[in-house]
């Protein structure tokens, strides 16, 4: 593929590392900064493939991982993998079957972009809104969420929406986000959940 990116030294970095993709970084970069995965966490990861940021939390955590997305999922060691729209009610209820306590969810996700700025906005946020309901679904109390977004029309009105489900909630850019981009990351630590949801409070 002829694109600017090859020259990339990011790109590069990540070709050299093993990595599937350059985006491994901002999870490592996010990581170190928030400390959002603990060493017994089950997480899932939300619009996973081609798999880097499985192949990062691989390193971070000894819990269970489970990743999904529309398109394969190139298989690796201890993950789960689903290919399917995590939107979609029977993949959410085979993730949650799959896995009973999560405590950190990942999205990397969106969706494909036309160009047309209002449009594509619009798909963003209601890709995100959705991620946001499903992790709902998902976490244990206590739990941690990263989702990346794209700042724009209606981007405080979802922040506004985590920071009613979640103690703390940060918006940052990540060091590997290329210049000139609105990429940035919702980083929202300890979920405030249901009381009455037992499945969510499955102790450590």
């Amino acid at each position: 593929m002829g694109s600017q990116w090859t020259k990339d030294k990011i790109y590069k970095k990540s070709v050299r590392d093993g990595y599937r993709a350059r985006s491994a970084y901002k999870l490592i970069d996010i990581n170190e900064r928030f400390n959002i995965v603990r060493r017994s966490d089950n997480v899932v990861d939300l619009g996973a493939a081609p798999g880097s940021w499985l192949q990062v939390l691989r390193t971070m955590t000894e819990g269970q991982l489970l990743g999904v997305d529309l398109n394969p999922i190139v298989p690796m060691e201890n993950v789960i993998t689903v290919t399917g729209d995590f939107t979609a009610p029977d993949i959410q209820q085979k993730i949650l079957e799959l896995m009973p306590l999560v405590n950190v969810v990942v999205c990397d996700a969106s969706p494909h972009l036309s160009g047309a700025k209002a449009y594509d906005q619009a798909r963003v946020m209601a890709l995100n809104e959705d991620a946001l309901r499903f992790t709902e679904k998902l976490l244990k109390q206590g739990g941690n969420f990263v989702m990346k977004s794209f700042q724009g029309v209606d981007f405080n009105e979802l922040v506004d929406l985590v920071k009613e489900r979640f103690y703390s909630v940060r918006v940052i850019r990540a060091t590997a986000t290329r210049r000139g981009s609105t990429e940035c990351y919702i980083i929202a630590k300890n979920f405030i959940g249901d009381a009455d949801d037992d499945r969510k409070q499955i102790s450590e």
